[in-house]
């Protein structure tokens, strides 16, 4: 029985087990999902510091400007304050030094001119400026990073301010790759007539990786029992398995059967999207399989849509699914009622407004089309004709995309 798109993502996300935790060095969690709430152990900063490298005052004696006063002392950062400032007096300091007693304000080098022993204070000093105080950015105890929040720059930045050598983070997935059928040569082999070679293995372990998994190439299974026996034996000892190819109802196609005999149960075959409506997904105890067609636009889509949800949510994240904004077709689009279709298109940003065209011929057999593609505009069930300047729900398949102006 075909199933509709979002009812097959629902089933997708609702079965897919969350990985364990492990603990990896700060720098190798960049990328990764932190699996424990991070509450801050101490305070930052740790002490009411210099915002700026320019001279500790007393905001008082600067209360009409020119005025000039007498170093008295150097704190350089790292270093400790040895005097107080007293009247009429200042020291120089450096950026993140203690701020000495007796200073209430840091004046800028650039305002200031130095000589002989006296700073000339140039412009006007408000009482608290350029100070750093302790505990504004984070307090002891302070809930810093949630759970469950993607690690970037910033986060390993906090990571490390608090000591966090050693980070949780939930495991990557490892993700077995079958590509299936007699007519398949690995790279390397000059193709013949009538034989293909094994690229879906290649994008499928590019995909697994660019959502941070790691992809484990379990090579071709030819159209026997026995080899698809033995290859999808050993994927599913991985925390997922993605087949590609074998999966309709032809005379060779023995992915389903093979599968269930291995105890896969299946939740569907068959989806209401163009391309890609052969896909099925089953699961055996806690691993997901992802039975993908063969044509290599088809297994890009379908991954796109179903297997990479499913592993981001596997390894912890929040956000999943690539996030839809609206774009004006600019030119007409017809599709058969019936089923989603996914349209390859070529997006750019024009008076601030997304603008697609298709990347050329939608024929799943055109690869070419998959290449020139920034984006797939997604096309309502329902629909049979789109004219031109209707507005779609499209995914961004480029992050560059949000920059193009035309």
């Amino acid at each position: 029985m075909m199933i509709g798109f979002e009812e097959a993502r629902r089933l997708i996300l609702e079965n897919v087990p969350t990985l364990g935790i492990e603990r990896v060095p700060l720098l190798d969690a960049a990328g990764r999902v932190l699996a424990e709430a991070l509450k801050a152990p101490w305070e930052m900063p740790l002490c009411d510091n210099s915002a700026m490298d320019g001279f500790a005052v007393r905001a008082a004696d600067c209360a009409s400007v020119p005025t000039t006063l007498r170093i008295t002392g150097y704190i350089p950062a790292g270093g400790l304050p040895e005097l107080a400032v007293e009247p009429g007096c200042a020291i120089k300091i450096m950026t993140g030094a203690p701020i000495p007693p007796g200073c209430d304000a840091v004046v800028p080098v650039e305002e200031t001119e130095e000589s002989e022993g006296t700073v000339r204070i140039l412009e006007t000093v408000e009482p608290r400026q350029h100070i750093r105080f302790r505990g504004e950015d984070v307090a002891a105890g302070d809930l810093v990073i949630p759970a469950a929040t993607l690690i970037r720059p910033p986060e390993i930045s906090m990571l490390a301010s608090n000591g966090m050598a050693m980070v949780p983070v939930h495991r990557r997935a490892r993700v077995a790759i079958l590509s299936t059928g007699d007519e398949l040569v690995e790279l390397g082999r000059t193709p013949s007539s009538g034989s293909i070679i094994n690229s879906n293995a290649y994008s499928l372990a590019a995909a697994v990786r660019e959502c941070g998994a790691e992809p484990v190439l379990l090579g071709i299974a030819r159209d026997n029992h026995a080899d698809h026996r033995r290859l999808l034996a050993e994927g599913l000892n991985c925390d997922a398995l993605i087949t590609s190819a074998g999966v309709s109802a032809g005379d060779r196609d023995l992915v389903r059967e093979v599968l269930a005999e291995l105890g896969v149960e299946q939740l569907f075959w068959k989806v209401a999207i163009k391309p890609g409506g052969p896909t099925a997904f089953g699961i055996r105890e806690s691993t997901p399989v992802f039975s993908l067609p063969g044509n290599p636009v088809s297994t890009m889509i379908t991954f796109d849509q179903f297997v990479r949800p499913a592993l981001l949510r596997m390894m912890g994240h929040r956000r999943v699914i690539r996030p839809y904004v609206k774009a004006t077709l600019k030119e007409d689009v017809r599709k058969k009622p019936g089923k989603v279709n996914f349209l390859r298109v070529q997006v750019v940003v024009e008076k601030g407004r997304y603008v697609a065209s298709t990347s050329g011929d939608q024929h799943t057999g055109i690869l070419r089309t998959m290449v020139n593609a920034n984006g797939l505009a997604v096309l309502p069930r329902e629909a049979s004709f789109l004219p031109a300047g209707s507005e779609v729900d499209l995914q961004l398949l480029r992050d560059e995309v949000a920059m193009l102006e035309k």
